[in-house]
């Protein structure tokens, strides 16, 4: 049986664990200053709701509640670690990740990106850190600390010259005692190193270089022009949302293309290396946090991705995705997708089109009946207006669609037709063709691929019947963009096709 030595260092694991964790959180949202409270505050769900969405709702109080968040978790972290005055500390932090748990607690709604890690019923890490830290607080009196020994010098101190015997808790500390009131400083000095390990070294000017649309910046030296990045201060409102089946979807959907390095950049053959080079680990993470922010649920792309998306929802992150199933198999791509925990599917439209041209209506059928065997809408994409029409005609009804729609009017277009530089050869014919159509469309290549501005791709694509539009984006242009399509979605929108989502 383990003995009370044992417990108590269990217990004090427990608490250096607990005070890594806070340390960590709270310093990473210093380190990234465009984090903000307001897109939590704002989706809370739970029976404190409506405190949390007034909190969010007023700029003034969401920058109070991110300094507090901040700093609270900073300040617990240190003291949880260090073992400062412990059992206040621990009460704190339990009120602190209980209101956490409060304001999205796992109830009874349905998982909407299916088995993976991060799907929670009633229990979550919060409940859990919360039940740790109560644990922390009733064992307080015998956790080791720099506060304990800190008692014990005060009270040798007020002993000092007295001569008879010390009381039993301040006599001298055996080796092992001494070990474990010491313990936070090595694991502090671990953390340190872990920390800047992870994140690096970075200088004030690096950090302004570096945080782009998170926080206000201007680049100005005589090499470099001018460059100005929205922050998340200058969000205009929560997108709008839709839904395909029973899949709550924003209408601006995140393309993953420029995440995944397919960079349709016409002759610049460096462009797909550069754009993997700059969406590091962390930098996709900051991407799809951010998004998150702005209200975009979801992202749109490739089965590659599939990882880093399932290790984001492993960090904390919800952003669901929708996968495209291109590979050499559509069938085994649309396998991998469902088991990584895709919110739907749909065959990629460059595949789709070739499918159709060959007559393989069979792959797509198969494709659409083992995707909606597992409980997920099924979609067909198409670059080609043809590829859509012949679904039709054969019969092939699917849950949304993913067509191309952008307009002609732009340099490249008009002067260089033959090229690839074309994503919707007759705009047009597929407004009409679609109008017709009864299922949601989710329109991609609205920008051309970055040939179009966003204020008038977006009121292109929405105007014309699109329910959805998928824009590939880099970090620093969500916040702008999703202002511009709110700007469009609020206004007057001419538009005859129905919204079908």
């Amino acid at each position: 049986m383990p003995n009370a030595q044992q417990y108590r260092w269990a217990l004090l694991a427990l608490r250096l664990a607990v005070g890594w964790h806070f340390l960590y959180e709270g310093l990473v949202k210093v380190l990234y200053p465009g984090w903000s409270s307001q897109g939590y505050l704002m989706e809370s769900s739970g029976p404190l709701a409506g405190f949390f969405h007034w909190l969010g709702a007023s700029s003034t109080r969401v920058l109070i509640v991110d300094q507090l968040n901040i700093w609270g978790l900073i300040g617990l972290g240190l003291a949880l670690v260090l073992g400062l005055w412990v059992r206040v500390v621990a009460l704190l932090g339990a009120l602190l990740v209980g209101l956490y748990y409060l304001a999205m607690p796992p109830l009874f709604a349905p998982a909407v990106a299916g088995p993976a890690e991060g799907n929670y019923l009633i229990v979550n890490k919060n409940l859990i850190e919360l039940l740790v830290l109560v644990l922390v607080a009733i064992t307080a009196h015998d956790s080791p600390g720099l506060g304990r020994l800190l008692e014990r010098w005060k009270g040798s101190v007020r002993q000092a010259g007295v001569s008879q015997a010390l009381p039993v808790h301040l006599q001298p500390l055996s080796r092992r005692d001494l070990v474990a009131h010491l313990a936070g400083l090595p694991v502090l000095g671990g953390f340190v190193l872990a920390f800047l390990k992870k994140h690096g070294w970075r200088s004030v000017e690096e950090a302004q270089l570096v945080s782009r649309a998170t926080s206000d910046v201007t680049i100005a030296s005589p090499t470099l022009k001018v460059f100005e990045f929205k922050t998340i201060r200058d969000l205009k409102g929560r997108l709008p949302v839709g839904k395909i089946g029973n899949v709550t979807i924003s209408r601006v959907i995140l393309g993953g293309n420029l995440i995944g390095g397919w960079a349709h950049a016409r002759d610049l053959i460096y462009v797909s290396k550069l754009v993997k080079a700059y969406h590091t680990r962390d930098k996709v993470f900051e991407t799809f946090y951010l998004a998150e922010l702005c209200g975009i649920n979801t992202i749109l792309t490739n089965p590659l991705l599939c990882d880093i998306i399932n290790d984001y929802w492993r960090n904390g992150g919800k952003i669901q995705f929708i996968s495209d199933c291109g590979g050499r198999n559509v069938l085994e791509m649309i396998q991998r997708s469902i088991d990584r925990g895709a919110c739907a599917c749909y065959i990629q439209g460059g595949i789709a089109d070739d499918l159709v041209r060959q007559g393989r209506f069979d792959v797509i059928e198969k494709g659409l009946e083992l995707i909606r065997r597992n409980g997920l809408p099924a979609g067909i994409g198409g670059h080609k207006l043809q590829t859509i029409r012949a679904c039709v005609e054969r019969g092939l009804w699917p849950d949304f669609w993913m067509k191309t729609l952008h307009h002609t009017n732009y340099w490249s277009a008009r002067l260089e037709p033959e090229h690839d530089n074309i994503w919707c050869e007759d705009p047009e014919a597929t407004i009409a063709f679609m109008k017709q159509l009864q299922q949601p469309w989710i329109a991609f290549k609205v920008l051309a691929a970055g040939a179009i501005h966003p204020k008038e791709g977006f009121r292109y694509a929405f105007e014309n019947g699109a329910d959805f539009i998928c824009v590939g984006m880099y970090d620093f242009q969500i916040v702008e963009d999703v202002n511009l399509a709110l700007e469009v979605l609020s206004g007057k929108l001419v538009r005859e096709r129905p919204w079908y989502a």
